[in-house]
């Protein structure tokens, strides 16, 4: 590689270390990153901002504008509160089963939608109902993160990532859900049970609150139905737009903002109410980090990377699944698993054609989903999802430093992995 590549490799090092000791906010850290790329000349204007492959995931960033504008109206609805007295109620008060009811329905909902979306809409959930029964938002908002990663690994729409492999090794939505779809769920029963053991401390039963929460009834908490109607429709009509892409060829970015603007004008709602809660922090940050990653693209190292592990497998087709499934997954942890997919999948492509073009070569584009996918479970800036999560908490007062998520996401990226291999290997390899 180049000076230019190890200067950037050094800048983006530095840039993560700060981000994970948190010695200084984690949005200087990634803008500062940014500023030194294009200090040293690892990118420029025109491929930070404009680049497709190597600028800011515009997509990305007004997906989160759009949802989080239509969550900001639904928010004054009443809504939220409904929901997490509805919750706290089917889950008779119960810590656990509370858990285990907001994890099945976030990984559920995150196979349709994408994840992203997904988290926005139950983390409000999230904090009410935690704070109804006097219990630790935190544990439960890394759950929620984490089966959000998990759950849209199911599908086409489920995860960004998806997206990008499927147009690159044309791939259908029925495609994931034959070849990813069976192992999901597997994984998402064992992510409950590794969820009882990690966050056991959390689950502690007060029979005072559920006593109180059981009287409640969660009707009184809606405080405008006739704007939580029109919410709604605008929200059903947005999220059947993200489901029928295949067909309907609109981004999500370009449906999300739609939305957000449909429903600031048909509503009574203000344009300073519909912003109050878009987390702006979250937005540069990614901002930041898509430049940071944008940079290393352009100067060669995430594709050395890329083609010194598919050189290394030499041809052989086993070797070159578990090599893309294992180093996917830790790539991904690092850099945002978006940036990466993008970066790999031209290889990806080119090696399956190289092992014949066939149904059973198409393996390598399994193992490249999974470990993207999975790996951005494993630390606090692998996935759009935990990023967004971290920052909600943080407007809420409730920090999750880096470690604290880390610690708990290198258990179940390592698990779920280790569960996907054996899957990889006895279905497609033997």
């Amino acid at each position: 590689m180049t000076a230019l590549a190890w200067l950037s490799v050094a800048v983006f090092l530095g840039a993560y270390a700060l981000i994970a000791t948190e010695w200084v906010h984690r949005v200087a850290a990634a803008l500062g990153g940014a500023g030194i790329m294009l200090l040293i000349h690892a990118t420029d204007s025109g491929s930070a901002f404009f680049s497709e492959h190597t600028g800011i995931d515009w997509n990305v960033i007004f997906l989160l504008l759009g949802m989080m504008v239509i969550v900001g109206v639904l928010k004054q609805t009443g809504v939220f509160e409904y929901l997490a007295i509805w919750a706290a109620k089917r889950a008779r008060g119960r810590p656990f089963r509370l858990m285990v009811l907001l994890v099945v329905i976030t990984a559920s909902a995150s196979a349709l939608l994408d994840n992203v979306t997904t988290v926005l809409l139950i983390a409000p959930v999230t904090f009410l109902v935690c704070e109804r029964l006097a219990l630790p938002v935190v544990p439960f908002l890394i759950a929620e993160a984490m089966a959000s990663n998990i759950g849209g690994t199911a599908t086409l729409v489920g995860d960004p990532p998806n997206i990008i492999i499927a147009s690159r090794g044309g791939l259908t939505f029925n495609d994931f859900l034959v070849h990813m779809a069976p192992m999901v769920l597997l994984l998402v029963l064992v992510f409950v049970g590794l969820c009882r053991v990690m966050f056991r401390k959390t689950f502690v039963y007060d029979p005072e609150r559920a006593a109180e929460i059981m009287a409640l009834d969660e009707r009184e908490a809606i405080a405008d139905r006739t704007l939580l109607w029109q919410s709604l429709a605008v929200l059903a009509l947005v999220l059947a737009a993200f489901v029928l892409h295949p067909v309907l060829h609109y981004e999500p970015s370009v449906v999300a903002i739609l939305g957000a603007g449909v429903l600031v004008a048909v509503t009574k709602v203000t344009t300073e109410e519909a912003i109050a809660e878009v987390e702006w922090p979250t937005l540069v940050f990614f901002a930041g980090l898509f430049v940071m990653v944008g940079a290393l693209v352009e100067t060669g190292v995430i594709g050395r990377i890329s083609e010194l592990a598919v050189n290394a497998t030499g041809g052989r087709l086993g070797l070159a699944t578990m090599g893309l499934l294992w180093i996917s997954t830790g790539l991904s942890a690092i850099v945002d698993n978006i940036p990466y997919v993008a970066t790999m999948s031209p290889i990806v492509a080119d090696l399956v054609q190289a092992s014949g073009g066939n149904d059973h070569a198409r393996v390598l584009w399994w193992a490249l989903a999974f470990g993207a996918d999975l790996g951005g479970n494993a630390t606090a800036v692998g996935a759009a999802a935990n990023v967004v999560v971290i920052g909600i908490a943080a407007r809420n007062r409730t920090p999750i430093s880096f470690w604290d998520f880390t610690k708990y996401g290198l258990v179940v990226t390592l698990t779920t992995v280790v569960l996907v291999t054996p899957y990889l290997w006895l279905r497609y390899l033997i």
